[in-house]
């Protein structure tokens, strides 16, 4: 278990949103609420502390790898085998 992982965040529809802002402002204290228009992600309700938490630093390589709610760490990363180049030193033409 990753002992830093946030928990998942929540979302809800624009309609709701509109008719309980109360209920949304709660919900944002226990993590982010993601709100929708038609199904589709529109915007993100965070509280001042986790929005100063994430402004206030830059994101760590960690951080931006990270998949919120997901149990696992790990990730595939195929690199390419480097191939085609060999170093060659400088040629100097020096006419004396």
């Amino acid at each position: 278990m990753n002992i830093n992982a946030k928990p998942p965040a929540t979302t809800i529809s624009s309609r709701r949103f509109n008719q309980d802002r109360s209920a949304a402002k709660k919900l944002a204290d226990n993590g982010p609420v993601i709100i929708t228009d038609r199904g589709r992600p529109t915007h993100v309700l965070l509280t001042h502390e986790e929005y100063q938490r994430i402004s206030s630093r830059p994101m760590t390589l960690l951080e931006a790898l990270a998949q919120p709610g997901s149990d696992d760490d790990d990730f595939e990363l195929d690199i390419p085998k480097f191939t085609g180049f060999s170093l060659k030193p400088a040629e100097f033409d020096i006419d004396d």
